[in-house]
């Protein structure tokens, strides 16, 4: 099998189980928040974090064990996928008193 082949090629079963334990908590919040838009982004070498964007600017997080699993979650929660977390993404974010204050104590 050639590599792009494989790269279109359906996940395997593992794969597919955790993708859809994890989409079942990104459903649960874009539910919850009127839709969603997510960004997946490598976390080292040995995860994933899906950052999840309602429509009411609230926003939250999932950790995958790996690339194909967190896209594959966003993907089954009907998430619409981002390739960054700039532009009107962003813009989207609210951030309440809990995420300054939490911000500002990284700082000191």
């Amino acid at each position: 099998m050639s590599s792009a082949e494989t790269a279109t090629a359906a996940p395997d079963a593992r794969t597919e189980r955790r993708a859809k334990r994890i989409a079942k908590h990104l459903t649960s919040f874009a539910r919850e928040h009127g839709g969603g838009d997510a960004v997946v982004e490598y976390v080292g070498s040995v995860a994933t974090r899906i950052v999840v964007v309602g429509a009411d600017g609230a926003w939250g997080d999932q950790v995958a064990p790996s690339y194909a699993v967190g896209k594959r979650a966003a993907e089954l929660a009907g998430l619409t996928l981002h390739d960054d977390f700039e532009g009107e993404l962003g813009l989207k974010v609210k951030t309440g008193a809990y995420e300054w204050k939490r911000m500002a104590g990284i700082q000191i």
